[in-house]
């Protein structure tokens, strides 16, 4: 009944400011949990496994609100 996330960020991308640790920042409390990381790569764990599709949802999202606040 937990659920897990993992994200991963290439160094390109990191380079552009997308950063793992925020991504996953952002999306653990759908899950009902919290985490964090590195820019490469981050972790997190929550009580609410039915979050997970609203997490992978949100995923896009995110990932272009990262884009825009570094442009």
């Amino acid at each position: 009944g937990r659920a897990y996330l993992l994200a991963m960020v290439t160094p390109d991308l990191v380079g552009r400011g997308l950063h793992a640790g925020r991504l996953i920042k952002a999306l653990a409390p759908l899950v009902g949990g919290g985490g964090g990381g590195k820019p490469h790569m981050a972790e997190a764990g929550g009580r609410e496994a039915a979050g997970i599709p609203g997490a992978l949802a949100r995923v896009a999202t995110e990932v272009r609100l990262q884009a825009k606040q570094e442009s």
